[in-house]
């Protein structure tokens, strides 16, 4: 099958120099899938990139997903419509839609369809039943789970795994699950995994992540480190963002609090405890998602 959905670019690997890791003995390389695309960037583009092959393969010609007002996925999936001539529809956690947010005013730019849901319709996301009514509405959409987190999602991650050089560790932001699972699919038994969870009460994802991967529930070279949520999802301290400004100023590695931001300030504190061997390889992915930054901006968070 032809296939039509492709980015022809591979992300480029940043070393971190710093007398933290020097001392320690430890290299630091930080995979920057941010860079891969400027539409459609990071993991959401892994996830993304067998999905749609699905949608071709199933003859569907439209996308539709799920989520809140400033998700990274809505953006890559209203992204990924204007680049490869795609309809897409999204539906958002409302009730209301606020035309002024940066992340729904690209979508609707991308020629997205918004549909706002009060938040009790949007909580049957998962719901089959729901599920099946969407799709008698949406007969040409091809639909895909909040976050991008599915069978479809785990191979991009597993080739990006199996595309990194030789590490110790491989460390990643964890949200809906799909990106640490994907990634555990491509990696060596050898490679430790850690994913940070970014949500409070995070435990759960275990068992989405073993659902996910026959490799995760076969292995135990992987955890989910959940007590670095700073507060919950979305939620951050002044320390984190401080911390993501140091990281732009001294080692040009912009950063959001929200997923990397959350997993290098994490991964510094893990440093710093002596958590890693010295000698150890460390690789960081960062999975993009900076256009969470003008979100937080015009809510003045930041």
């Amino acid at each position: 099958m032809l296939n039509l959905f492709n980015i022809e670019k591979e992300s480029p690997i940043q070393q971190i120099d710093s007398d933290c890791l020097k001392k320690r003995n430890i290299r630091l390389s930080i995979k920057r899938d941010d860079l891969l695309h400027p539409l459609i960037s990071g993991n959401k583009w892994r996830k993304l990139k067998y999905n749609l092959q699905q949608m071709q393969a199933l003859n569907k010609t439209q996308l539709l997903t799920f989520g809140g007002a400033f998700s990274n996925h809505v953006h890559a999936c209203a992204g990924a419509g204007k680049l490869f001539n795609i309809k897409t529809h999204a539906i958002i956690r409302g009730p209301h839609l606020d035309t002024q947010n940066p992340t729904l005013q690209f979508a609707k730019q991308c020629a997205m369809d918004l549909h706002a849901v009060t938040r009790i319709e949007y909580k049957q996301r998962h719901d089959p039943d729901y599920l099946a009514q969407l799709q008698a509405r949406f007969t040409q959409a091809y639909i895909i789970p909040e976050g991008g987190s599915n069978t479809y999602a785990l191979p991009g991650c597993a080739e990006l795994a199996k595309s990194l050089p030789k590490h110790d560790y491989l460390v990643c932001p964890t949200g809906s699950g799909g990106t640490l699972a994907g990634l555990i699919e491509g990696s060596y038994e050898a490679t430790q995994l850690l994913g940070i969870a970014v949500l409070k009460q995070a435990e759960y994802l275990n068992k989405e992540i073993t659902a996910l991967s026959k490799k995760a529930a076969q292995q135990s070279n992987w955890q989910l480190l959940t007590e670095f949520h700073d507060g919950g999802y979305g939620k951050f301290s002044n320390d984190l963002w401080q911390f993501c400004q140091r990281m732009q100023q001294q080692h040009n590695l912009p950063l959001e609090p929200i997923y990397s931001g959350k997993m290098m300030y994490a991964l510094w504190q893990l440093i710093e405890q002596d958590y890693f061997a010295a000698g150890s390889h460390i690789m960081a992915i960062h999975t993009g998602g900076l256009q969470g930054l003008n979100g937080l901006k015009y809510c003045g968070l930041i």
